[in-house]
């Protein structure tokens, strides 16, 4: 019985490991290849936040663009320069997620078994190639400043990513996790529009790329192809794009911008190949 228990354990650990913090914490200087050095937050950028900006912009835009049906009571009280641009797409067909970040971003990627032993859930490109630079995945979840409690959500959870400044986002998509998101989520509207997607938590993201919390990170073996970088979203964001953001702050009076993380691609990646994260460290 015990040996069951254990074996059952052991597995599950194998698992666990490859996404719980503390673990990687401990073994980034085993590993050279898992950690990227920086000598401060700032450096930890590949690419510009303006360009992460754009990049995200672009992609919910064409989201918006093949989901008109669905848009009309938040189109009726955009600007009418905002609702032309998006209504000038009249005549495009409902697409789904996928075939649209395809159609503008190049690739698109899927959750399947991870190439990696025993890491359970990856996250592979299945169509296209991601060039060097691009944004291949955002890491969804509540966010938590450093005062605020993560205590019982955190028990047992393998997709708590803590950021360079000590804020957690906590990505899981079941049990309380789950729970705490939708709530905050329900909480924040501003009217009809929505601020944030719940939808990241179903098998079927309307944001897809909101899967970041299933790439493992990589191995003595396997070297990582992406890269995490921190993101707060501007006061500029157009508000009817909101609604494809993964994150939502715990406490709705918070007066910091909303932090989203990205994954940028290290190399281009080619169709068939699992994403695979590297670590970022304070080096002084």
């Amino acid at each position: 019985m015990f040996k069951a228990l254990f074996k059952a354990f052991e597995v599950r650990w194998k698992s666990y490991r490859h996404r719980f913090v503390p673990w990687i914490a401990l073994n980034l200087q085993k590993n050279e290849r898992t950690l990227r050095k920086v000598k401060d937050r700032s450096q930890d950028k590949l690419i510009l936040d303006e360009e992460v900006s754009a990049s995200l912009i672009c992609l919910f835009s064409e989201l918006l663009k093949h989901d008109l049906n669905n848009q009309s009571e938040l189109l009726r009280l955009l600007h009418t320069s905002s609702r032309n641009m998006y209504c000038s797409a009249q005549n495009e067909k409902f697409c789904d997620p996928s075939a649209v970040m395809l159609k503008t971003l190049g690739f698109n990627i899927k959750r399947k078994l991870s190439s990696l032993q025993s890491a359970g859930t990856g996250v592979f490109v299945t169509r296209g190639r991601a060039l060097k630079g691009n944004i291949v995945a955002m890491y969804p979840g509540t966010i938590y400043q450093a005062d605020e409690p993560i205590f019982f959500q955190s028990i047992r959870n393998p997709f708590v990513f803590r950021c360079i400044d000590g804020i957690l986002i906590d990505g899981n998509d079941k049990a309380i996790s789950k729970i705490v998101y939708r709530s905050c989520s329900g909480r924040d509207r501003f009217g009809p529009f929505c601020l944030s997607d719940c939808s990241w938590l179903t098998p079927h993201p309307v944001n897809p790329l909101a899967v970041g919390q299933y790439v493992n990170n990589c191995s003595n073996e396997m070297a990582a192809n992406v890269c995490y970088q921190e993101f707060d979203i501007p006061n500029g964001f157009p508000l009817e794009l909101r609604q494809y953001l993964p994150n939502v702050n715990y406490r709705p009076d918070t007066q910091r911008p909303l932090r989203c993380v990205v994954l940028v691609s290290l190399r281009d990646i080619n169709i068939g190949e699992e994403l695979l994260s590297n670590y970022y460290t304070i080096v002084h």
